[in-house]
């Protein structure tokens, strides 16, 4: 049982502590047009090929029974159809989806598909499919209404995300409702078969998830999130490569002052973290304490990776609607939500989500962000 309600904490985003205190208490997503999200992918399709790209906006719709749909409506194997990341349903979304349609160069209108929840607003082709996880990032625009506490307050920790970030916590969409995908993970792991091979990532990446949750829950509790330690597993900005330091000098405090590098946390796998130290010994304390998800996920197969403890919002931006409604406009990189963004400044009531969460999509199972 004490595995059970560690793990439960970190899956809850509304536990894990904040880097700052909250200003104040709002309400996203009282209406769709509250929460939009569009994807900005790796690469442009090409305009000719055998794989068919469809630029759609939808409204409460999710992404993988929207790619279900299209499958039927062109008359292909499920397999035929890929996107680069899953997207809520809670919100208005823009993403491409690739239906493999060789042998004709036709542009040709998924039959049926569109209602007023589903819009095609671009077809093209290119000689690759999508693939998961092939995005830069996503680029929102989110409204947070009903505000109540101190507006001088927020404007500070605005501000203050703006130049340290957050910490860069793992959302609820991961975990599934009341933390189901940590509980399928762990009678997956028991014994339970689970044939779907997507199901089965699900599952995989919730369970690195809620540890590395715990990890940085730690790291944000000593106030060394943001800081590089003796030991570090210092990561590159914009990659998932990384370097150990025995010490930290002089040089890598510049360097992460202007965000060129980070401190990393485990995702969870074969073998010893890679960081040393102190930090070696707190990783392990923490996979300890849910032990059953990390020999799952040593049995599993996975590797040891690393994911950045700090998120920044890029291109971020905000203005008042009213003295209760303020907009906020930013990018993130895959594998960061933006509720995470959202939590760190205010206290949030997700009315559409069910208090559910909307990643910039992170591949789901064996990588790392």
């Amino acid at each position: 049982m004490l595995e059970k309600s560690v793990w439960r904490e970190w899956a809850d985003l509304d536990r894990l502590p904040r880097s700052g205190a909250s200003a104040g208490r709002g309400s996203i997503r009282m209406s769709a047009k509250d929460f939009c999200v569009e994807e900005i992918p790796f690469q442009e399709p090409t305009g000719e090929g055998e794989h068919l790209w469809l630029w759609v906006e939808k409204k409460g719709e999710n992404t993988e029974y929207l790619a279900r749909n299209l499958a039927r409506a062109y008359g292909v194997a499920p397999v035929a159809v890929s996107y680069a990341g899953r997207k809520d349903r809670h919100a208005i979304s823009r993403q491409w989806f690739s239906v493999h349609l060789p042998g004709t160069k036709q542009l040709l209108s998924p039959p049926g598909l569109e209602s007023e929840s589903v819009r095609v607003l671009r077809l093209t082709r290119s000689t690759k499919k999508l693939r998961l996880g092939a995005l830069r990032g996503n680029r929102f625009e989110i409204v947070i209404r009903n505000f109540s506490g101190s507006k001088a307050r927020l404007e500070e920790r605005l501000s203050e995300v703006a130049i340290q970030g957050v910490p860069n916590y793992f959302g609820k969409q991961r975990f599934g409702r009341n933390s189901a995908n940590l509980d399928a993970a762990l009678a997956m792991f028991a014994g339970q078969r689970v044939r779907h091979r997507k199901r089965r990532g699900l599952y995989l990446s919730a369970a690195r998830s809620a540890i590395f949750n715990g990890i940085l829950a730690n790291r944000v509790l000593d106030n060394s999130w943001e800081a590089l330690l003796p030991g570090e597993a210092v990561m590159l900005a914009g990659s998932n490569s990384f370097f150990v330091a025995e010490a930290i000098d002089d040089e890598l405090r510049a360097r992460l002052q202007v965000n060129d590098v980070h401190p990393s946390g485990a995702l969870w796998g074969r073998g010893d973290p890679p960081s040393r130290q102190g930090i070696l010994a707190m990783e392990k304390r923490v996979a300890k304490q849910a032990e059953g998800l990390a020999e799952g996920l040593v049995a599993a197969g996975l590797k040891q990776e690393r994911r950045s403890l700090r998120l920044f919002p890029q291109v971020f931006s905000w203005h008042w609607e009213n003295e209760h409604a303020l907009t906020l406009r930013f990018v993130l990189s895959p594998g960061a939500f933006a509720t995470s963004v959202l939590r760190d400044l205010i206290e949030v009531c997700d009315l559409e989500g069910g208090n559910r969460e909307i990643s910039s999509n992170e591949p789901a199972g064996l990588g790392g962000s």
